[in-house]
């Protein structure tokens, strides 16, 4: 990644946009999930029996009961999937594996789910993603323990966990050490672009907002906007305006913000995020009718160089590659800077799991459920993934001696120069319906479309977050 030029004109970018300011797997919307949900000790009573454990079988499954394997058919298509499950019946030859690529996964599970009879292993992801939060609260999922601490697939002598990058674990932990919720891709996100369209103006990708203010000035005289995103899917915007804020304040701002802390929102780091946001739109460098784009719509705009900048994570790739030019040379950036008085250096950014799987506690065979996931975790299986879904996997490593696109080397060059500055906020998968319906639709939505000033912004989503914290029936959760 270029380097952008240096900030010369010696003002802090908060005293500027406080002078002028004077003045949105995965797609996934929340919906009410598992209200008359099954107690976690109901379901099926004909549990499989356990098989017998051998080193090559070391979560003993038992190799002639029947998988039941779900997987969201979304961005990431079904292939990998049925490709991992005939590597199942190879290792297992009297195992049937029931495989289904399903996009409404919460209106084809939920009875399930509230039957008793859920499935094995669901790739729990998409417009329809069953709550997470909920799930674990109602305790409906098997703790994934045994399938961390199992040999892994390649090397005996590691285990799974000792395979995986980081935060793969701790994402799928709410209340306790028990792992819940394994994410199989692992997803950067940020300020997505096309090299070719920076060439074509002559600029470098913006390190600094000073820096990115320019570059949108120069393509709006050359009637292209800055920047586009999901209008009607706002909760995107966080992909890159979370780790801004993280940037700006250091990560114990978002901490502060995933535990539901009173005055959270209040940080003036968010408020310095919100208002070089809003700044976009004052400016006119947002293109014109974003509000009313779905992702799809916004991302072909994109691709098609109507905008320069999109937020967005590396599943955009795969999604919006029938739109993409041949020549378009995508790249993904960490956020710009503020100003020198950040906490965190230029390439902080967040990346963490994607496109979570869970064992169902009540599936008839978890083990199973387990085991396909191990198989999953092979590199062998992993180089599949990249290959097929242009995405990286939970499994650290995986890429050596292959040829990757412009947009996956440059998440995994934008990884390696964020170093330990890894940004993971937890808002999105443990409070669904705040992160997606209210603060981004409700808020987010409205303030990048001009309709809400960023102290108005920040208001609200203290007293959504506010709110929250005060329900009884929402499982809270904190970082460790």
């Amino acid at each position: 990644m270029g380097s952008s030029a240096a900030n010369t004109n010696g003002v802090g970018r908060r005293d500027l946009i406080k002078r002028s300011a004077a003045l949105g797997l995965i797609a996934v919307p929340t919906m009410g999930f598992l209200a008359s949900c099954a107690s976690g000790d109901s379901g099926s009573d004909d549990k499989t029996e356990k098989g017998k454990k051998s080193d090559k079988n070391p979560l003993a499954v038992n190799d002639s009961a029947g998988l039941d394997f779900v997987l969201f058919d979304g961005g990431f298509g079904t292939e990998y999937g049925k490709d991992a499950v005939k590597l199942y019946e190879k290792a297992y030859p009297k195992a049937k594996v029931k495989f289904s690529g399903v996009e409404k996964i919460q209106s084809e599970l939920q009875p399930r789910f509230n039957g008793g009879t859920p499935p094995d292993l669901v790739d729990n992801s998409g417009a329809e993603q069953m709550d997470m939060g909920v799930l674990v609260g109602k305790k409906q999922l098997a703790d994934l323990t045994p399938l961390l601490d199992a040999p892994s697939f390649d090397d005996p002598a590691k285990k799974v966990r000792d395979t995986l990058r980081p935060g793969i674990v701790e994402m799928g932990q709410y209340e306790d050490d028990a792992c819940y919720v394994f994410n199989y891709a692992y997803t950067v996100y940020g300020v997505w672009y096309s090299q070719t369209a920076l060439d074509k103006l002559e600029v470098e990708y913006p390190e600094t907002w000073d820096d990115m203010l320019s570059v949108c000035a120069k393509a709006k005289k050359q009637g292209i906007a800055g920047w586009t995103y999901a209008g009607k899917y706002p909760y995107y915007i966080p992909f890159s305006l979370f780790p801004f804020i993280g940037k700006i304040g250091g990560r114990e701002v978002l901490d502060k913000i995933d535990n539901l802390e009173p005055n959270a929102w209040k940080d003036p780091a968010v408020k310095a995020g919100f208002e070089a946001y809003y700044e976009l739109f004052k400016k006119g460098y947002i293109l014109k009718g974003t509000p009313g784009l779905t992702h799809i719509q916004s991302q072909t705009e994109w691709t098609q160089g109507k905008a320069l900048f999109i937020p967005n994570g590396s599943w955009v790739e795969n999604e919006a590659i029938k739109t993409t030019p041949k020549n378009f040379q995508m790249k993904v950036g960490a956020p710009s800077s503020l100003d020198k008085s950040d906490k965190l250096p230029f390439g902080a950014l967040w990346a963490s799991g994607g496109e979570p799987f869970i064992v169902p506690k009540n599936a008839k065979n978890p083990d199973g459920g387990m085991e396909q996931l191990r198989i999953m975790l092979s590199e062998a299986s992993s180089k599949n993934f990249t290959a097929k879904v242009k995405s990286l996997s939970a499994y650290n490593g995986g890429t050596d001696g292959m040829k990757l696109s412009t947009a996956l080397q440059s998440g995994v060059d934008a990884l390696a120069k964020a170093g330990d500055n890894v940004l993971n906020p937890r808002l999105q998968d443990w409070y669904v319906e705040l992160n997606k319906q209210k603060i981004g639709i409700g808020v987010l939505g409205e303030m990048m479309a001009g309709r809400m000033t960023p102290a108005e912004a920040i208001k609200k989503c203290q007293s959504y977050a506010d709110a929250t914290a005060k329900d009884d029936s929402v499982t809270h959760y904190k970082h460790r």
